[in-house]
């Protein structure tokens, strides 16, 4: 019976020491790779704290201070990503007309205006163009020899996609108009689109500086030389350039004298104003209706002081038209219906 027995036994186990040297080898093979994914983790943060930092500037600097910073400028990273090299970080601060200093040599800035205003270096061209500005302020006869060649260097600016360029070269704009008045005229024309189009669009502060641009054209520019310049303008396919152009036009008219309007023909004026009564955008149908009172207050004293009153009311002689009347004779029946709405007093 001994021998029909079966014995079996446990299966081997590794001795003691061998088993801890396999534990041993585990534990060191998981702290390697531990050790691996934080040294991993640590680089790629390190990258990305680099990259984000290479981005971190301010805006442009203008050459000048004691004025606003703009925080709405974009970032500035130039070529950041590709040649690893972190940009120069500098401010920009927008000087107001009234805290423009003279310059310390206006003819070494003069000698050297028109190559820094065509330069590649951004904050140059913004230094550029506020020395434009004090020249214009305290040396308008020495620059005013200048302005057929720097005309076309401010447009370039006024269209750069850098903000903080854009928004110097349109103060620059509102400065020159303001010092050289119907100077300006014959230059004007690349500049009044560009004018149009950034005071239309969504960045506040350079709509404002575009906005402040196209006041002092109105202000300081003549009506009877500037209207036949925007008029143009007035049926541009864009609506925003057409809404732009009508507020304009409603702010240049009141400017008019007696002899000016009659030159210019208030006809052709109350026509204007009844075919942007029907504009697509509120803007220019807002202005439409200012120009049609304005129209109106200026003919009805126009017609009173020709039949001699001394009042100010509407003229009643029989040799005098009624403002109804005239609209009714010099549009169309719609158009004068449009007009007359707009004026009609309740």
């Amino acid at each position: 019976m001994a021998g029909l027995l079966r014995v079996t036994q446990p299966p081997a186990r590794a001795p003691p020491r061998a088993a801890a040297a396999l534990a041993d080898g585990a534990n060191m093979s998981d702290s390697a790779l531990k050790d691996l994914n934080l040294a991993q983790s640590a680089e790629l943060g390190k990258t990305n704290d680099n990259s984000a930092k290479s981005c971190i500037t301010k805006p442009a600097l203008n050459g000048n201070k004691c004025a606003s910073t703009e925080e709405n400028a974009p970032p500035i990273c130039p070529d950041a990503l590709t040649n690893g090299c972190e940009p120069a970080i500098a401010d920009v601060e927008y000087i107001d007309s009234e805290n423009l200093t003279d310059l310390p040599d206006a003819g070494a800035s003069l000698s050297t205006l028109v190559g820094r205003l065509d330069s590649k270096d951004w904050v140059m061209t913004c230094e550029a163009l506020n020395n434009v500005r004090q020249l214009a302020i305290y040396h308008k006869d020495r620059l005013q020899e200048l302005l057929e060649t720097l005309v076309p260097l401010i447009v370039k600016s006024v269209k750069n996609p850098r903000s903080a360029v854009c928004k110097t070269a349109l103060m620059t704009c509102a400065d020159i108009f303001k010092a050289y008045g119907d100077i300006m005229v014959d230059l004007i024309d690349p500049l009044l689109v560009q004018l149009f189009l950034k005071s239309s669009q969504d960045k506040r502060f350079v709509c404002e500086a575009a906005e402040a641009a196209l006041v002092s054209m109105t202000s300081w520019i003549a009506p009877s030389v500037l209207l036949p310049k925007m008029q143009p303008y007035l049926k541009n396919r864009n609506p925003r350039i057409r809404a732009k152009a009508s507020m304009c036009f409603s702010k240049s008219v009141p400017r008019f004298g007696v002899v000016e309007i009659n030159e210019f023909g208030m006809d052709k004026l109350v026509e204007i104003a009844a075919t942007q009564l029907s504009d697509q955008l509120p803007e220019s149908r807002e202005a439409a209706r200012k120009l049609a009172l304005e129209l109106q207050a200026f003919y009805e004293k126009s017609q009173t002081l020709s039949s001699g009153e001394v009042d100010t009311t509407p003229a009643t002689s029989p040799d005098s038209e009624s403002w109804e009347s005239f609209c009714q004779s010099k549009l169309s029946s719609l158009s004068a219906q449009a007009i007359l709405r707009v004026t009609s007093r309740v």
